[in-house]
């Protein structure tokens, strides 16, 4: 063994014995990831601001549109032509609805996710293995944020938390993702769904 060797040898046991850090993947590369999707489908759990758990199933068709089905119960979410519309069985009349633009989940489902726009990215951290993005709209930052969890090699969405303007926390935890393929368009019609419960 040669003396360079020898010098090198305590490097490569330190290397072995204490695992490289998790690099945070660049902000570049996680827009490049959102922008590459265009359908996913997911089973979901969701922890709710009071602590309630649901679970359910998600479809994503980038870009503007989700549909949120919960399990044991007729509630859905569904987002499509810039609004949002929450079904609940237990709310009288029709759905609630409102622009999708006040919700920071808007964000993933831009057509043109751009994480390095000013003032959109508030939080950028390396957490237990996984990057760690907080993102609020820059023009309207009182909508309030998403803090999405990526994991790396290659990167992939876990979960994301919406703080709504209102301060309440709703956390969506993903099970394996399948992507592709292609989802109906009248799965995410707010107007067909209307028709489908009246």
């Amino acid at each position: 063994m040669n003396i360079r060797s020898l010098a090198l040898a305590p490097a490569l046991i330190l290397g072995l014995a204490f695992p490289a850090l998790a690099e945070k993947i660049p902000l570049n590369e996680i827009s490049s990831y959102l922008n590459g999707l265009k359908t996913v489908t997911s089973e979901f759990t969701q922890v709710n601001n009071d602590g309630s758990i649901s679970t359910g199933t998600v479809f994503i068709s980038r870009p503007g549109r989700v549909r949120f089905e919960y399990n044991n119960d007729s509630t859905l979410v569904l987002a499509s032509a810039g609004n949002v519309a929450v079904f609940d069985p237990k709310s009288n009349g029709g759905p609630q609805q409102y622009p999708l633009s006040k919700t920071p989940l808007s964000i993933i489902l831009d057509a043109n996710v751009d994480l390095g726009r000013a003032n959109m990215v508030t939080g950028y951290a390396e957490a237990k293995n996984s990057t760690v993005v907080t993102a609020q709209d820059p023009a309207h930052p009182e909508y309030g944020n998403i803090q999405m969890v990526f994991t790396g090699g290659p990167t992939e969405l876990r979960q994301w938390v919406v703080t709504d303007d209102s301060g309440e926390k709703t956390t969506v935890i993903l099970g394996e993702m399948r992507k592709g393929g292609s989802i109906p368009d009248a799965k995410f019609s707010i107007r067909s769904e209307l028709a489908r419960r009246n």
